[in-house]
């Protein structure tokens, strides 16, 4: 048996009841609201539990499986994005970690590089000096070799020097011209008498 052969005489049957009695409603124009009649409540009755009827089953098979779909979907759909956004932070805390490893192996090696470049530096500065040091000691030691001769050699300058001077300073004072044998023998005990 079809729903519909099922329907039809709950249909048609209320109508062969709400017709006459609209018919009847027409010719009487009894006041009060048609509702709040007595005889016609079986028949509200029955139209109210059919209608329940269909809205309960059109809600629960048709819309309340949409809805249930619709948020499954979506509490899918946030959970899976949860998932996403949890092994998105897991890779960028795994990435923060490589970068930070590889921050720290580029400044050690760095450190290294610059440690290495600056004893390298310093051997090399060590070894400049060292060998300019050499080159100063020999040119100081030529240097003071010259001294001395210029210096031997002005010594004697100066005792010929002092020795002539002395000579011209006797002749012209006393007139007497001294020899210049005697006149070296006292510059000499003159220059030793100032060095002591």
């Amino acid at each position: 048996m079809s729903v519909t052969q099922i329907l039809k005489p709950l249909v048609y049957s209320p109508l062969a009841v709400i017709v006459p009695s609209l018919a009847n409603a027409a010719g009487e124009s009894s006041g009060g609201l048609p509702q709040l009649d007595i005889a016609t409540w079986p028949n509200q009755l029955f139209w109210l539990l059919i209608t329940f009827t269909i809205l309960f089953l059109l809600m629960n098979y048709v819309v309340t499986p949409r809805i249930s779909a619709v948020l499954e979907g979506r509490r899918d759909k946030i959970s899976g994005d949860l998932e996403k956004a949890k092994e998105a932070d897991a890779e960028a805390k795994e990435m923060q970690l490589t970068y930070e490893k590889a921050l720290a192996s580029a400044r050690a090696d760095a450190s290294d590089k610059a440690q290495a470049a600056t004893k390298a530096a310093n051997d090399k500065a060590a070894a400049a000096e060292a060998d300019m040091a050499k080159k100063l000691a020999k040119k100081l030691a030529t240097a003071e070799k010259k001294l001395a001769t210029m210096r031997d050699e002005a010594m004697a300058n100066l005792n010929d020097v002092a020795t002539e001077a002395a000579q011209d300073t006797v002749k012209q004072l006393i007139g007497v011209k001294a020899t210049k044998a005697e006149v070296q023998k006292q510059v000499k005990a003159a220059a030793k008498a100032a060095n002591a």
